[in-house]
């Protein structure tokens, strides 16, 4: 009680704090935040805004602006933001790792056991996974589509995207289309966008944001030379362009993870299995890294995993670092905020596209499926059901359909 008491007492908008403090904090987060990056900047909220006070409810907005402008998971940057602000430049790096770590274990935990899951029993569940895996996809998608598609232009934009990746299915047209969207939203989208307010809290120096935008370039064209000579290299650099080009919402890394991984690297049964587990995880999203990594190179599937969870989210994490000292200069852009409009647009049709292939084609085999599928979704939109409870409804009804 007395911690409470003392947290309580902080000043709105405290900034000094320790790194073993800011660890703690997340750590806690990452064990309890369940739901997605939505319900995790709710969590956020109460947590350190409401009950900790580490900041006040003006700085913690214009962060969750800011990290929701850029590409990247949003709610891992607003971690790592929350971090910088509190306990400076050790502070973001430990909010990340404790968010991240137990959604990370987990998931690395699965992929380790998820080849001996056999029989029907352990194969129907599997299978209700993906199936929950295309209501939760098909929620993110409607969501994305009111925010982020609220005009008729931007509608257009991005049903010309999804047509395009349905009829094309060139995974290497995933990064023409963004980079279309973004010239088109410089054209089209001036006049439908408005600048984010900023606020004056900590940020690091402008050399270090320098520092942090160069880093996240050179691994961005460096990773794909070194991957020539290294396994663990090339399935980094996939895994490193995928959390880059991440814009509108943590759903849309599936079309960008999977062109690069399947099937080179895994089955799509594989993939989509550990995307459908990590709906049912506290934490990030993002943490699918770790899966991937265990699956893709066996060998050293712990390595692999450590790999995968830094490549994904390295990206956001840098970029985030990179634009917190020039953050007003990027609001004020009306080039800039328009481009980011059309890039929001097409990744709405780029996860419509994912939605139907490879989501629907290879989790929904009958009509049973398709009524479950349809129910959850309703469920999410509808009863706003926990998506925790509606992946052990949809699992359990697929266990039951194969027994009977």
């Amino acid at each position: 009680m007395a911690v409470v008491a003392e947290e309580e007492s902080a000043a709105p908008g405290a900034r000094a704090g320790s790194t073993g403090e800011v660890f703690l904090a997340f750590l806690r987060l990452g064990c309890t935040s369940f739901g997605g990056p939505i319900a995790h900047l709710g969590y956020f909220r109460q947590e350190l805004v409401v009950r900790r006070r580490w900041l006040d409810d003006v700085a913690f907005a214009e962060l969750v602006g800011l990290c929701q402008f850029l590409p990247g998971p949003a709610s891992s940057q607003v971690c790592f933001g929350i971090g910088l602000n509190r306990a400076g430049a050790l502070g973001g790096p430990a909010a990340w790792a404790a968010f991240s770590l137990p959604s990370a274990l987990l998931m690395f935990g699965f992929a380790l056991i998820a080849g001996q899951l056999q029989g029907p029993v352990a194969l129907a569940a599997i299978h209700g996974l993906k199936v929950a895996a295309v209501a939760i996809v098909a929620q993110a998608l409607i969501g994305m589509a009111r925010s982020l598609a609220p005009d008729a232009r931007r509608r257009l934009l991005a049903l010309a995207a999804g047509a395009l990746m349905l009829v094309t299915g060139i995974a290497a047209m995933q990064v023409a289309v963004i980079a279309a969207g973004a010239i088109a939203g410089m054209v089209l989208c001036r006049q439908q966008t408005t600048a984010p307010r900023q606020d004056e809290g900590w940020s690091p120096p402008r050399w270090a944001g320098l520092a942090c935008l160069l880093l996240c370039a050179l691994l961005f064209l460096g990773l794909p030379l070194l991957g020539r000579l290294s396994p663990g290299a090339a399935f980094a650099a996939i895994l490193y362009r995928a959390g880059a080009l991440v814009f509108g919402g943590g759903h849309v890394v599936l079309p960008l993870l999977r062109s690069g991984l399947v099937p080179h690297w895994m089955s799509d049964g594989t993939f989509l299995s550990g995307y459908g587990a990590a709906q049912a995880l506290p934490g990030p999203l993002f943490t699918i890294g770790a899966y991937l990594g265990a699956e893709a190179l066996p060998r050293t599937a712990a390595l692999a995993a450590l790999i995968g969870a830094l490549a994904l989210s390295a990206p956001g994490l840098l970029l985030l670092a990179g634009v917190l000292p020039f953050r007003r200069r990027l609001a004020e852009s009306v080039t800039l905020r328009s481009a980011i409009a059309g890039i929001n647009a097409v990744v709405v049709g780029i996860l419509g596209a994912a939605l139907y292939d490879p989501l629907w084609k290879t989790g929904i085999l009958g009509p049973f499926d398709a009524g479950v599928a349809i129910a959850a979704c309703a469920a999410l939109l509808i009863a706003r059901l926990s998506p925790l409870l509606l992946i052990a409804a949809a699992t359990a009804l697929e266990v039951g359909a194969s027994l009977l």
